[in-house]
């Protein structure tokens, strides 16, 4: 479990770094077209689609947890949590081409909750956040992962805000309309956050 882990975060971060949207459970042509059915049966309580929710997006979920700064245990225990309200509030979902956004509000609650909870403790946690093995050399792959690990250790010196508009974007691959809805703001105001979060990127990497 421990390596399946460890890929998808290879995968992850490497998706970053090139711009790419990373592949996990859930994505695909069909994912999109039988979200209004599973919306549904999940509104009706159907135990069965609540388990095709966690398999489809519980390492995007999880994906999130850490990119916003958690480890891997918090992001395990926060993944979890943010399930278990999706269950409890399932009575607000309403649209199935919704799902993406109310699902990742709710992920986004739960971090922002266990942050204001831990305020004192640091929460940026790089741990094995490695490149893909192969396809390059040694030095290749060393500048691959100070890369990486510089991008992480940037983007989890955010505040808050502007590191949830550059995760939800850029990282998990929401639309500017589903990363607002998810952050519960107007798209304008996603976008200015955006505009903020990657001009602060920039200034990290220019003093570097």
């Amino acid at each position: 479990m421990q390596n399946d882990v460890q890929a998808t975060e290879q995968n992850a971060a490497a998706a970053h770094l090139t711009n790419e949207p990373a592949l996990v459970a859930g994505d695909g042509p069909g994912a999109a077209l039988d979200g209004a059915a599973l919306a549904g049966r999940l509104s009706k309580g159907d135990r069965t689609a609540a388990e095709e929710l966690v398999n489809r997006y519980y390492e995007r979920i999880y994906l999130f947890m850490r990119a916003v700064g958690h480890n891997r245990q918090t992001s395990e225990d926060l993944t979890q949590e943010t399930f278990l309200r999706a269950w409890y509030h399932i009575g607000q979902l309403r649209d199935g081409k919704a799902l993406n956004s109310w699902l990742f509000r709710i992920a986004g609650n739960v971090s922002k909750l266990y942050h204001r909870r831990h305020k004192d403790r640091p929460t940026v946690d790089l741990d094995s956040i490695d490149p893909p093995a192969g396809g390059a050399d040694g030095p290749k792959r060393a500048g691959d992962r100070e890369q990486m690990g510089h991008l992480h250790e940037a983007v989890g010196r955010l505040p808050w805000k502007l590191r949830q508009a550059i995760v939800l974007h850029y990282m998990e691959q929401l639309t500017i309309s589903e990363a607002a809805d998810a952050a519960g703001i107007r798209p304008g105001t996603l976008k200015s956050r955006l505009n903020r979060g990657l001009e602060a990127l920039r200034e990290e990497v220019t003093d570097e």
